[in-house]
């Protein structure tokens, strides 16, 4: 009895994942297997499958626009990481006290996230513009002359930084509110009787209590940082002169413009082990992040 009826979970467990398990093996499990035979090959997906070995990666060691967009990418993350913590650690906090109106506040700063990328660059496209933009149009009101800001190659990368921090801020912001949320408020009482200020509060109390949901956001905002595509390609297309031009964009342009599948497969194994290597060492750090 026992055993026919264990036999029978066991079926309908089968038959449940199995419809999950032929998507994963699909969508999934194959592409990854088979961009990593690709990797080593030269295929331009009309003549057949070259076998080159290791020639696509020692090709990127080489590859001067590469190497470009490889740094590119670091002062994307460099910058759009940080500052996206740090913003939206202290919108959650602003959030977490008693004030009215916090769903709405929620809410709107949600709202991004949400949002098609197309529209917020459209947007954020029309703010930027040298002539009518609003960035401008206020800066001019301080007597400062606004740069032209996608078409400049100094100040088209924190063109597309402030773009994707605002984008993805309420996301970060909710889930610092939730960290928030499950410090007990004994902790800020036992503060106050040893007469901390709200700054005390903040650094002694806050701050260490919100180690692992800072790790959390961080490692996450590290990994997307390094996959972003959609504010490049839809600001700047990756210029002017690649000046905002980054991994994923490149890897675009070399398997879907130049169908270079083979040498777009080693560049997207490459990314993947820059990004495995940052967050195992974010994971080895971890032990100090949770020893406040």
């Amino acid at each position: 009895m026992f055993g026919r009826l264990l036999y029978r979970d066991g079926t309908w467990a089968v038959l449940l994942l199995l419809p999950n398990m032929i998507g994963f093996t699909l969508f999934t499990l194959f592409p990854v297997v088979a961009s990593f035979i690709l990797s080593f090959t030269a295929w331009d997906m009309l003549t057949p499958i070259q076998w080159v070995g290791l020639q696509n990666y020692k090709e990127l060691l080489h590859d001067e626009t590469f190497v470009k967009v490889f740094w590119n990418t670091i002062y994307f993350s460099a910058v759009s990481v940080p500052l996206s913590i740090v913003i939206s650690l202290f919108l959650a906090v602003a959030l977490d006290v008693g004030i009215g109106g916090k769903k709405f506040y929620r809410a709107a700063y949600f709202l991004p996230v949400i949002s098609s990328m197309v529209a917020v660059a459209v947007v954020w496209q029309w703010i930027y513009n040298p002539e009518y933009g609003a960035l401008n149009y206020f800066l001019s009101l301080f007597g400062v002359k606004g740069p032209s800001w996608l078409t400049s190659t100094v100040w088209a990368m924190p063109a597309v930084i402030i773009t994707s921090v605002w984008k993805g801020l309420g996301f970060n912001m909710l889930i610092f509110l939730a960290g928030l949320q499950s410090i007990s408020h004994d902790y800020y009482e036992a503060a106050e009787i040893d007469g901390a200020s709200w700054m005390d509060k903040f650094r002694y109390v806050t701050v260490p209590l919100l180690t692992h949901t800072t790790f959390f956001v961080t490692v996450m905002a590290f990994i997307h940082s390094f996959q972003v595509f959609d504010a490049v390609f839809l600001m700047t297309q990756g210029g002017p002169a690649r000046s905002t031009s980054v991994i994923v964009h490149y890897l675009y342009e070399n398997a879907f413009m130049y169908f270079r599948m083979g040498y777009a497969s080693a560049m997207a194994y490459v990314l993947f082990f820059i990004v495995l290597v940052i967050t195992l060492i974010q994971f080895w750090r971890q032990k100090k992040w949770g020893s406040y």
